[in-house]
């Protein structure tokens, strides 16, 4: 409900300042100029219920630390700003950087931070029976490799959702869809509320009530900020919510695949890897002739199935789902490619 208050409230002060996205090359799909700053309405409706919660003790389970929450909070305000910033200045690309590294490393300093990756193949009883890797993020004698990989699944997750920001409502819709399922996931939990699941809800009832004004024809974009600020609190929720690492990439899987393929083709094409082009999964959806609705709702589809496929399946599972992933992936471009080439045989 506070989402649904503060956006109209928001796109008015984009609209005053001036802050909007102007339709002036092919990634632009809209047909006139939109709004921008729609981050801030989502981090404002999360950060208000986040406190309330607070306050009221709904984070209280004994696992999730003062710290975690503070460090969420941190990190969400300096996307915000570098946000902003970026949409009101159009930012170089090295500064518009420095705002997610900077965020990612405050997160990791304050705790959220991958302990152990478990092998899928091998049982046992407890997480710490069946760990691959297993790091202490408390022994300061060595580099905590745990910290370095959440820097860089968290710092990857936001410019998957980043590079994700092409049509109306595809972000905030794939973003409200992951943590519902991971709202589900954290209740598999002993406790019986966690305080990850109430971040989780806070998360989705944000991102919900956003896409309200979000989805097509859109009245309002995410912006920077809020593009970036999705992939974020996905990317530290998965961590905090047990490591459910794999969980986020069955929700993410496509997207991730896509920003892959996408950096790989503009390296190898010469090209800076944050040149934007329309080579992007959901615009050879709109080039083999889906509308942004139907291409949106494809991606929905897709980022619920395999999400609600975490939920039941074991590890080892898990990594056949995403192998299966990949071959959708797989499938989907090719045949985008030959639909493609039979309109321009046309």
């Amino acid at each position: 409900m506070l989402a649904i208050f503060l956006t109209p409230k928001v796109r008015k002060l984009a609209e005053k300042f001036g802050v909007l996205d102007v339709p002036n090359d092919a990634r632009k799909i809209q047909k006139a100029p939109v709004p921008l700053l729609g981050g801030l309405a989502v981090f404002g409706a999360f950060l208000g219920g986040l406190i309330i919660a607070w306050l009221a003790g709904w984070l209280d389970d004994g696992v999730l630390k003062n710290t975690q929450i503070l460090s969420v909070i941190v990190g969400g305000i300096i996307l915000i700003v570098g946000g902003f910033l970026d949409d009101k200045y159009k930012l170089k690309p090295w500064q518009s950087f420095l705002f997610p590294v900077l965020a990612t490393m405050a997160v990791v300093a304050l705790g959220v931070a991958v302990k152990y990756v478990t092998n899928p193949f091998v049982s046992g009883t407890g997480p710490f029976g069946r760990a691959l890797f297993y790091f202490n993020w408390l022994d300061l004698k060595v580099v905590s490799f745990g910290a370095l990989f959440s820097f860089f699944w968290i710092l990857g997750m936001i410019y998957t959702t980043k590079f994700l920001d092409g049509l109306d409502g595809l972000v905030s819709g794939i973003g409200t869809i992951g943590a519902i399922i991971l709202f589900i996931v954290s209740l598999f939990w002993d406790v019986p509320m966690s305080g990850t699941s109430v971040l989780c809800l806070l998360l989705a009832g944000a991102l919900l009530g956003f896409l309200k004004f979000n989805f097509y024809p859109a009245k309002i974009f995410l912006g920077e900020g809020g593009a970036t600020l999705v992939g974020f609190m996905l990317g530290c929720l998965s961590i905090i919510s047990g490591g459910k690492i794999a969980t986020a990439l069955l929700i993410m899987g496509l997207p991730i695949l896509d920003v892959f393929l996408v950096i790989l083709r503009r390296m190898f094409s010469g090209r800076h890897v944050y040149e934007g082009d329309r080579g992007h999964l959901h615009f050879r959806l709109l080039d083999a002739g889906l509308t942004q609705r139907q291409a949106v709702l494809i991606l929905y589809f897709l980022a619920l199935v395999f999400g609600l496929s975490s939920l039941f399946l074991q590890s080892k599972d898990k990594v056949v789902a995403l192998a299966v992933l990949l071959a959708v992936m797989v499938l989907v471009v090719g045949g985008i490619t030959l639909v493609g080439r039979r309109k321009i045989k046309r």
